[in-house]
C-alpha cells in the first residue's frame, strides 16, 4: 500500500527544502506613521495608519514591500523602507509591572498601561525582557505581558 502526501504538506515541504520559506522577524514602523495596505501596492486598499514605532512581525518580503502581522493578528502590507530594525514591544495587559530585576519580588520601577510602547533594551531571557520607557526608565517585564518578541 502506497501513501501519498497531501498537496498542502507537499507544498510546505517543497518551500522549506527550497529555501523559499523565511523565518519571522520583528521590526518597527519608522519615524513617521505609515499606511497599511491590503496588497503590496500603494494602489491597494488602505486598511489603517500604523503609528511610528509600532512593532510588526515581518512574515514575507516581496520587492519593496513587506507583509506584516500586527499585535491583533491582522496582516497587511507596508513599504519595506518604512520599517526599522529597532525592537519595540507593546504592552498587552491592563497594568504591566516593570521590575528593577528579572524577579517579581524585586521593586517595581514603573507600571505600563495596555498599548504602551516600550523599547527592548536586551533580548528576552528566562521569561523576562529588559525594556526602556520613552522617559528613560529601565526595568524588566514578563514576556507574557508584552507583544513583539
Amino acid at each position: 500500500m502506497r501513501r501519498f502526501l497531501s498537496p498542502v504538506v507537499l507544498t510546505l515541504f517543497t518551500l522549506l527544502s527550497s529555501g523559499a520559506a523565511q523565518a519571522f522577524e520583528f521590526r518597527a514602523v519608522g519615524a513617521a506613521p505609515v499606511i497599511m495596505y491590503d496588497a503590496p501596492s500603494a494602489k491597494g486598499g488602505k486598511m489603517y495608519v500604523a503609528p511610528r514605532g509600532m512593532p510588526v512581525e515581518v512574515v514575507f518580503t516581496s520587492g519593496a514591500w513587506s507583509k506584516v502581522r500586527d499585535m491583533t493578528g491582522d496582516m497587511g502590507w507596508i513599504e519595506s523602507k518604512d520599517l526599522i530594525a529597532r525592537r519595540n514591544l507593546i504592552v498587552r495587559v491592563g497594568n504591566a509591572k516593570v521590575f528593577a530585576s528579572a524577579d517579581d519580588t524585586s521593586a517595581v520601577v514603573f507600571s505600563a498601561d495596555k498599548f504602551v510602547l516600550l523599547e527592548m533594551a536586551e533580548p528576552a531571557s528566562a521569561g523576562w525582557v529588559k525594556v526602556k520607557h520613552r522617559d528613560g526608565q529601565l526595568g524588566y517585564v514578563k514576556v507574557t505581558d508584552v507583544w513583539g518578541l
